[in-house]
């Protein structure tokens, strides 16, 4: 399944950054290597980087990968509940008060890393097996619609954007 075959009506706008910020590519072949593609970033970052704020009040790169582990983990959940047909409205979640509430900046790089790759791997796990009819299927998170392949689709696109904040404001 690519993106393109995605219809807009299948996500609610404030995801569209993130969907546009995806080539058109293969759902699943790309979870397993855009992660890769990351964690290979990260580690050339220089270590000073890792704590550094480009401005007050701004996540550090650590924050950020806890961040991106933390929504990886929401954003499946999401999937998981809608691919089995739970019509459940799932709530949002505030990003802010979720790094407020961990110590990531005292974790190390590696450590962030690894538990990145395994959640990914897990998320990936979780794609494979959904068929193209559950991929299709759709729920409502943070009052709108959104279909299990969109979700998927999501989770690349979000990677991509903090990368590209890595890029642009940490180095």
């Amino acid at each position: 399944m690519k993106k393109s075959e995605l219809k807009i009506n299948e996500y609610a706008v404030f995801f569209a950054p993130y969907i546009n910020n995806v080539d058109d590519v293969e759902l699943v072949e790309e979870l397993e290597i855009s992660v890769h593609r990351l964690i290979k970033f990260v580690q050339n970052i220089p270590m000073d980087k890792f704590d550094y704020r480009y401005a007050e009040g701004k996540w550090t790169i650590k924050d950020i990968l806890q961040h991106l582990i933390d929504a990886e983990r929401i954003f499946a959940y999401r999937a998981l509940r809608f691919a089995r047909n739970d019509k459940t409205k799932l709530a949002g979640f505030n990003e802010n008060s979720f790094v407020e509430n961990v110590v990531a900046n005292s974790r190390s790089i590696m450590d962030l890393l690894t538990e990145l790759a395994v959640v990914r791997q897990a998320t990936l796990s979780l794609f494979k097996s959904f068929s193209n009819e559950v991929l299709m299927r759709v729920g409502i998170a943070s009052d709108n619609e959104i279909s299990v392949r969109a979700i998927g689709f999501i989770i690349i696109g979000h990677q991509n954007h903090h990368q590209r904040i890595f890029e642009e404001r940490y180095l």
